[in-house]
């Protein structure tokens, strides 16, 4: 991971084994530190009161109440505090009613364990990140996405996230060249020239909150 400063990351998930499972992953990384943990909605409010996190990890099926009902009040009680959604629903409802609640990313409890630290990066850093999965269905439920090669899409995704050709072409495992030239045919097919633009492209169509913007 590219943090620099020590980061406070809490977990909200009713199964112990995955709250275990996510704090091991995590004790190998220096910079984060989990600060706190709570099985319910409730013990959530709580908690995040009394350990002053900057990241929450928030299990989408709670005992008392939804993860993204916990997110709502989150998000209006501490503007600055990031939620990062868990979940193994791959619907793009329940991806939109996040983005709509003010989580900072989705990621699914099927994938690879380098998404979630891929995550953790990508929110602290000021943005946001969906797991492949889920971000793949967000491009493909749009007709003119549609146009864009399954790869054109991964690349556009990324561009969303603010990584640079090096930085995509690492991720993707490709050629800076080749980053390049997807580039290139992204702007063709959707005629769009301007990172701006892309932006506003994105956060049209559900790509990335405007919130962050």
């Amino acid at each position: 991971m590219n943090l620099s400063t020590q980061i406070r990351l809490a977990l909200v998930d009713d199964h112990t084994l995955v709250r275990d499972g996510i704090r091991a992953l995590l004790s190998v990384i220096p910079t984060v530190n989990v600060v706190g943990e709570a099985k319910n909605g409730e013990d959530a409010l709580v908690m995040v009161e009394h350990c002053n996190p900057d990241l929450l990890l928030v299990d989408i099926n709670l005992p008392d109440m939804s993860g993204l009902e916990l997110t709502r009040k989150i998000r209006d009680r501490y503007h600055t505090l990031k939620v990062l959604v868990l979940s193994m629903y791959d619907s793009k409802e329940y991806v939109s009613e996040s983005l709509r609640s003010g989580a900072s990313g989705y990621v699914l409890k099927n994938a690879p364990s380098r998404e979630i630290v891929a995550a953790i990066e990508a929110i602290t850093n000021g943005g946001t990140f969906y797991s492949a999965e889920i971000a793949q269905k967000l491009l493909f439920d749009d007709g003119t996405i549609n146009e864009l090669t399954p790869r054109e899409s991964q690349v556009l995704y990324n561009m969303t996230q603010g990584l640079n050709n090096k930085e995509m072409a690492r991720e993707l495992d490709i050629s800076v060249r080749t980053v390049e030239t997807h580039r290139q045919s992204i702007r063709r097919k959707l005629n769009i020239d301007k990172p701006v633009a892309l932006a506003k492209y994105a956060i049209d169509h559900g790509i990335i909150p405007d919130r962050e913007f």
